[in-house]
């Protein structure tokens, strides 16, 4: 049986774009999201006995990355981009059905006047405008498991180097910085891209921000307030 699956919430992020969105939940604990619950499901009853559970889990739809085709193999970002591995032995968005999992920590549930109860999140790696199908709570006795095995991805990926001149960081908002250098380190290039020279372009917290990364270092070389 066909069931459609409802859209409860969406996320505000300071994403606009796909481009440097932390590859996974956590990795970027800086980052601040907004899951804000659509009219139909702006009820503080469904969020009773949410504040005592620290971490969620999000569900959610890869919504820029839907396609009519799914592929059984994909090339991870972790692999460099080239190596093939099984749809469901990898997390990438291109899936028969483009579901994502993400968890998030639960920083505040913030009652506002023209968005309901709005959860405010750390550590999410979701652009803006994200559709939320499902939130459950992190349970640390069920979910958590330190001996299990990150087949090709054991660890989380080496950093790199963020250099940033600091009339260039003093432009982004000061709750915004801790938060631009942990997505810089976590190095936003295409798994594929290693050029020094070229300069890529971010669009983060509505701000336009240019660098270059040679070898472990990356460098802020410009950050351009976006035109509203």
């Amino acid at each position: 049986m066909e069931r459609t699956i409802q859209v409860i919430a969406r996320v505000r992020s300071d994403f606009p774009t796909k481009f440097g969105v932390p590859r996974q939940a956590g990795l970027a604990p800086g980052l601040r999201a907004e899951v804000v619950f659509e009219p139909p499901y702006r009820s503080d009853d469904a969020l009773r006995g949410l504040e005592g559970f620290s971490h969620l889990w999000l569900i959610w739809e890869f919504s820029e990355a839907v396609r009519k085709d799914w592929s059984p193999t994909v090339r991870p970002p972790r692999l460099g981009g080239n190596e093939r591995v099984g749809v469901f032995a990898s997390r990438s968005p291109f899936r028969p059905n483009p579901i994502g999992l993400s968890c998030v920590k639960l920083e505040e549930i913030r009652r506002t006047a023209n968005d309901g109860t709005v959860l405010i999140v750390s550590g999410a790696d979701l652009m803006d405008g994200t559709p939320i199908y499902d939130i459950k709570p992190y349970l640390p006795y069920a979910d958590a498991h330190p001996e299990a095995v990150g087949g090709f991805a054991p660890s989380a990926p080496e950093l790199l180097t963020v250099e940033c001149p600091p009339e260039l960081l003093e432009q982004i908002p000061p709750d915004r910085r801790d938060a631009l250098r942990e997505v810089l380190a976590q190095d936003p290039r295409p798994s594929y891209q290693d050029d020094p020279d070229r300069v890529y372009g971010m669009q983060f917290a509505g701000f336009d921000v240019r660098f270059r990364v040679d070898g472990a270092t990356l460098t802020v070389c410009e950050i351009v307030k976006e035109d509203l």
